[in-house]
């Protein structure tokens, strides 16, 4: 039996006097590939900040592999990419193994030396997203679906069960986006890393996902991607709160 990486139950939350997540229950199982849908406002930062625990729930609660996340001390277990071509300074002087080494400071402690084996697990990380050759390059020279691919293996150097993408393919030329999905795939299988990707590119990634969640306030579903295929124009419509494209 599976085991359950992420629970929510009932979370709420608003800022200010604005409601932004309503009644929020769903959960996540160890080897899940999740695809999360929404529109913009529709609250799929906020959720991502509640599960990485940067924000805490108005109301509800949240489970992390099995544990209150308010008590849950092995923040290691989840990396987390961001939308990194909108934030990251290309000119930023460091190697690829330097970034990646960086990563480890979240298992090992900031001010902590690391251990022995190191430069190992930077290398390990590097080729599991085929980036070996370029650890000696620095950041800077390389491309944008690259760079993004460095700031994976700086997630998984501290071997993660969960990973959190947030849009990782903006910035990335469309010619490179499904290789970037297949090494994706590839880690989610080979490695059984669970994974939960926010996405708005859901028919370029769809062969690759097990499950969907569509936010848009609350959960409109959350299930099967087979399922989700099964839903009419006029449902997902609906949800969004204005037409959208689904293409098969």
């Amino acid at each position: 039996m599976s085991k359950t990486i992420i629970q929510l139950k009932d979370v709420s939350f608003q800022y200010d006097y604005t409601q932004v997540l309503n009644n929020i229950s769903f959960r996540v199982q160890e080897g899940d590939f999740l695809a999360l849908l929404g529109p913009n406002g529709s609250g799929k930062s906020t959720l991502l900040k509640l599960i990485l625990g940067l924000l805490k729930p108005m109301t509800g609660e949240i489970e992390l592999f099995g544990h209150a996340s308010n008590s849950f001390k092995q923040r290691e277990l989840i990396g987390y990419v961001s939308q990194k071509s909108n934030a990251f300074n290309s000119g930023f002087p460091a190697t690829v193994q330097e970034v990646v080494k960086s990563g480890l400071a979240k298992k090992t402690g900031l001010f902590k030396r690391l251990s022995k084996d190191a430069d190992e697990r930077v290398l390990h990380a590097l080729k599991a997203v085929g980036m070996e050759q370029f650890a000696k390059r620095n950041i800077g020279q390389l491309s944008g679906g690259q760079q993004q691919r460095v700031f994976i293996a700086r997630a998984l150097v501290a071997e993660p069960k969960l990973l959190i993408l947030d849009e990782p393919t903006v910035g990335i030329d469309h010619e490179n986006v499904q290789a970037f999905y297949d090494m994706l795939a590839k880690l989610n299988e080979e490695q059984n890393i669970t994974m939960i990707l926010v996405t708005h590119d859901v028919d370029t990634v769809s062969n690759r996902i097990s499950h969907v969640a569509c936010l848009n306030q609350k959960i409109h579903f959350h299930g099967y991607k087979n399922d989700f295929d099964a839903i009419s124009q006029e449902e997902l419509d609906a949800w969004y709160g204005h037409a959208v494209r689904k293409i098969h």
